[in-house]
């Protein structure tokens, strides 16, 4: 198969969460397992830092990676969703997998992948894991992909876990309150070896503590610890939770030289070394154009604290959410004086824009629907003057169809 075509296999016949939801969740490792096993166990080859959290959790990944590769190392990155390019998935240096690369290892191992039924995630991390190994990197930074516990990524044995926060996302897989998300994603929590916490949040607490005791580990909450911070080319004030958990996270691993120097320069070149997108990324000024892949009340929270730090005359949100989300929670918190536009992503969950809009006007928000991610970012640039704030997201989607 050549690469789109086999990219096309690979998101349509086994299920990808991003694209079809709860159907694609696996409830155990077991498979996961099975193919690290046909792999010859390439997670047992690298070392590496696991990352967990609602919230922050790839920024921190990519943080992690800068600073790491600016100290000198080679660094693999595995992270999802991918913006752009499936392959924005598998790094090494912030280099991306080659399409060579992907071709030949799913053809290599497409009879298991359809003997065994792996979902799109399980072989899409056996692909990194095998491709870090291969490589043979220092280091590899593993982002989760959903919860922690029965994570594909969850065979790993790190050097360091880090959990960045715990907020209500995903509730239907994961449970509906903070206690139960905080479970699973402690899930990643090994014996022995250490955890970092970037946020201390009282309902959760006691969970990690518990967690920790039993594996036998200690665990470090970053926000009691960490005083020191650093700029970054991570715009966005609440991107300093996660570089105090970044920097804990660094306090605790052994083995690798890092300097302060490594730090400065690692986090001011985190978009350069990575290639990290749809972090309070910039499109256009005049007006002002900020596209953010927040996408859950936490997230969106943080958003529009640094909104409100912005000065602008009037501001003008192109929104779009997926069907599965709790919807409720996030409309309650969005300013009403906003012009809205809200449309649809271009996939199989994107919430219809016109059924968006109806629910939006229960909570006071005004607007208009528009067909595509496009059309509602032209509206909104359209009627906004040189001094008004335009934001665009609510979904990771949405964002990727504009960066």
């Amino acid at each position: 198969m050549k690469y789109q075509e086999t990219l096309d296999w690979m998101f349509s016949q086994l299920p990808m969460y991003q694209q079809k939801g709860s159907s694609a969740f696996k409830d155990k490792l077991d498979n996961s397992i099975n193919f690290a096993l046909h792999l010859a166990n390439p997670e047992r080859k690298f070392k590496s830092i696991h990352v967990a959290g609602t919230n922050g959790k790839g920024s921190s990944s990519h943080m992690l990676a800068s600073i790491l590769q600016e100290a000198g190392y080679k660094v693999g990155l595995y992270t999802s969703p991918h913006l752009k390019d499936f392959r924005e998935r598998i790094k090494i240096n912030g280099k991306k997998i080659s399409k060579k690369q992907v071709k030949k290892f799913i053809a290599k191992h497409k009879t298991f992948f359809e003997v065994h039924r792996l979902s799109f995630f399980e072989m899409t991390v056996g692909m990194a894991f095998d491709y870090f190994a291969a490589q043979k990197v220092d280091i590899a930074i593993i982002e989760v992909g959903l919860g922690g516990r029965l994570d594909s990524t969850n065979i790993i044995t790190p050097q360091v876990s880090l959990i960045t926060n715990i907020g209500l996302d995903h509730i239907q897989l994961l449970g509906d309150t903070l206690e139960k998300i905080a479970l699973e994603k402690a899930g990643i929590i090994k014996k022995g070896v250490p955890v970092v916490v970037s946020e201390t949040q009282l309902e959760t607490k006691g969970i990690f503590n518990m967690l920790a005791s039993q594996k036998k580990t200690s665990i470090v909450y970053a926000d009691k610890e960490i005083t020191e911070l650093y700029p970054s080319d991570l715009l966005g004030k609440y991107q300093k939770k996660n570089i105090k958990g970044v920097l804990a996270c660094l306090g605790e691993l052994k083995g690798f030289k890092v300097t302060k120097k490594d730090i400065s320069k690692g986090l001011l070149k985190v978009v350069k070394n990575t290639g990290l997108l749809g972090r309070w990324q910039v499109l256009g000024k005049k007006p002002t154009i900020i596209c953010d892949t927040a996408h859950n009340k936490e997230g969106l929270t943080l958003v529009l604290e640094q909104i409100k730090l912005q000065k602008f005359d009037k501001l003008h949100m192109v929104l779009g959410f997926v069907n599965d989300k709790e919807l409720n929670t996030v409309l309650t918190i969005l300013p009403k004086k906003a012009k809205y536009y809200f449309v649809s992503p271009d996939v199989p969950r994107g919430l219809d824009a016109e059924k968006l809009l109806i629910l939006a006007k229960e909570y006071g928000l005004k607007g208009n629907a528009f067909k595509c991610v496009s059309e509602g970012l032209q509206s909104a640039i359209r009627n906004a003057k040189k001094d008004d704030f335009v934001y665009v997201g609510g979904s990771t989607f949405v964002v990727a169809e504009i960066v």
